[in-house]
């Protein structure tokens, strides 16, 4: 029970405070009246259902404010700069995988806060990650590396496999990997690299790729849209490229095109419904494109757009990584200032923005339910070498109401 002040609704803002929402007003027991600059005021007991109704409708209530949860730093993360980070989906949520530039694979339990698996794979600096889902090989991890190999760990006997390896270059490296594996072809994963070759993999077949499509420019991200199988990727040239996955032994490139951004990106998501794709560049800026040519225009009704954003007065910095919430659509972006912000695409609108990092982002992840995001703080040598803070790897507790899209209540 608690009193509050009323003029034309309610405001929990004080004991006796301005009236800042139109909201319903439950039956109340009034307790005294009052008049200030010829308006009439009224003390009330209102049940605390009622307040906390108020405080889920407004999400903005200074008196029941939540507070900010802590950023906590992992022990013994990487010893060189961080590429990858990736939540296992086959075990506890609070398992987290990442890559680095030492040429280690590691693993910590977020929840313990400690690591509970560390193996150096003799492939170089690594530069991308993947997990095995599937229930016969749900604790292997696959992972890319600077020398072009794709190799594969599994979590209890440390066990490792060499699937295949890109090759069609002087830097063939891996830059990107992803898990296609589903109830009808659990042992798949697709790779693409600086060789311009995109691959798709059995890994019960080592050796040889099941699928190569050529690509127009080096891979520097790539996202998977489960709905539609198909595959997203960011190359050099500013071109985007979309390949039809539907079948394990057969790929096609369905679209390339020129990014609307006009500076190198750096990172691409699909949207959760697979429709549109958020793209980030190096020009500390991000475009939302609509992928009319692929989905029926009735589905598309919104307009491309981009915006700007990781800069600070008149610097620029690149952003590193975008990932979208699992449960609420919003997406989170970082960059090279350190700072983490969150977005509500589809409303444009910046939803919250984290407390900044010691130096640059190199990663995120949010975890299944997207109640906790991983952030690696890792310096990308934007500004080239230089003195700079240790590489760590934080875990930040999310509240919904920073993730919640701003026409949610």
């Amino acid at each position: 029970m608690s009193a509050v002040g009323v003029r034309n609704g309610v405001s929990v803002v004080g004991t006796l405070a301005l009236i800042r929402y139109r909201v319903p007003v439950p039956t109340v027991s009034v307790e005294a009246y009052f008049y200030r600059n010829h308006v009439l005021y009224y003390a009330a007991r209102v049940p605390q259902d009622y307040i906390t109704a108020y405080n889920n409708t407004t999400r903005t209530s200074h008196a029941y404010k939540e507070t900010a949860p802590q950023v906590i730093a992992l022990p013994d993360p990487p010893t060189d700069g961080i590429t990858s980070l990736r939540y296992l989906l086959g075990a506890p949520k609070s398992l987290l995988a990442s890559t680095s530039w030492d040429g280690s694979v590691r693993v910590h339990d977020t929840a313990e806060h400690r690591r509970v698996f560390s193996h150096a794979m003799e492939s170089g600096p690594l530069l991308s990650l993947t997990t095995i889902d599937s229930n016969d090989r749900r604790h292997s991890l696959v992972t890319g590396g600077m020398d072009g190999s794709i190799r594969s760990v599994d979590l209890e006997t440390s066990t490792v496999e060499i699937i295949g390896s890109h090759t069609e270059s002087e830097t063939p490296s891996c830059s990107c990997l992803f898990s296609l594996a589903n109830s009808s072809s659990p042992s798949l994963i697709a790779s693409a690299g600086w060789d311009k070759q995109f691959h798709i993999w059995d890994i019960r077949k080592k050796g040889q790729p099941a699928v190569t499509v050529a690509l127009p420019g080096k891979a520097y991200s790539m996202d998977l849209d489960p709905k539609h199988n198909r595959v997203a990727l960011a190359t050099s040239g500013r071109r985007t490229c979309f390949i039809d996955i539907r079948s394990g032994t057969e790929a096609e490139l369905v679209l390339d095109r020129e990014s609307t951004l006009k500076y190198q990106m750096r990172c691409i998501r699909f949207f959760p419904e697979g429709d549109g794709i958020a793209v980030g560049s190096v020009e500390g800026r991000v475009a939302v494109e609509y992928l009319e040519e692929l989905v029926p225009k009735s589905n598309t009704k919104l307009s491309k757009y981009a915006f700007k954003c990781h800069r600070s007065g008149d610097v620029v910095y690149p952003v590193n990584c975008i990932e979208f919430h699992p449960r609420f659509g919003t997406f989170a972006t970082a960059g090279c200032d350190g700072c983490v912000a969150l977005w509500d695409g589809q409303n444009k609108k910046k939803l919250t923005t984290l407390p900044k990092m010691p130096t640059s982002i190199s990663a995120l992840a949010f975890n299944r339910d997207g109640q906790e995001l991983a952030i690696a703080s890792s310096y990308t040598f934007e500004d080239g070498e230089r003195e700079h803070p240790h590489d760590e790897i934080y875990i930040r507790k999310m509240l919904d109401s920073e993730c919640m899209p701003k026409t949610a209540t």
